[in-house]
């Protein structure tokens, strides 16, 4: 069953770097509350993703991420020790933090991340920006959420624009315009050997 989940989850990350962008090493978004979930389960984080994921990552969070979780205080003590641990991707708030789930909203706007985090509201805004990658903890069990039907709708009119400008520049040609209808070219036949007279042979002015 493991080995089935992580298989599938390899192709829906395969998916999302061939229709939006995502490139190894992955660039994973970690917030607090997917921390206070790991914390309670027992997941060690980076470890348990790379595994899940099959692939090469780097796990970063934010300032405005750690800030929040500090000053929520004692219920997220451990997730906040956990959070500190990732490397600090700047987020363009530095002197004016602001929320973390704020936060991450304006990170997925500017670069290409797999977010985690357990924040349902958070989660529900996500699912709304086609090839957004979104993953949670179910219990102590990391899921990569399958893309949206918006995100398939707009992967598709990508795949259909692209054909479309390769019918187009194909048909320029051609050689390649016979292929794409179906048609052969017609070449020049030989004529047929049967209906061809034989030479004449003359010898001594006598056929």
């Amino acid at each position: 069953m493991k080995i089935l989940r992580n298989k599938k989850a390899s192709k829906l990350l395969a998916y999302y770097a061939t229709n939006f962008g995502y490139k190894q090493p992955y660039q994973v978004l970690v917030d607090a509350t997917f921390c206070q979930a790991a914390l309670q389960n027992k997941v060690a984080v980076e470890d348990q993703l790379k595994k899940y994921l099959q692939t090469d990552l780097r796990c970063f969070t934010t300032q405005c991420i750690i800030l929040e979780a500090e000053h929520l205080g004692q219920p997220l003590i451990g997730a906040t020790r956990i959070v500190k641990q990732f490397s600090v991707f700047k987020c363009g708030h530095e002197g004016k933090p602001i929320g973390g789930s704020d936060c991450v909203r304006d990170m997925v706007k500017v670069s290409k991340f797999i977010v985690t985090t357990q924040d349902r509201s958070l989660q529900h805004y996500l699912r709304q920006i086609p090839g957004q990658a979104l993953l949670y903890l179910h219990r102590s069990a990391p899921v990569l959420e399958p893309p949206s039907k918006k995100t398939k709708d707009i992967a598709s009119q990508k795949i259909s624009s692209l054909l479309t400008k390769a019918q187009k520049t194909l048909r320029k040609d051609p050689v390649h315009t016979d292929i794409l209808t179906n048609k052969k070219r017609k070449k020049p036949k030989n004529p047929n050997p049967l209906s061809c007279k034989k030479k004449k042979i003359v010898k001594n002015g006598k056929v």
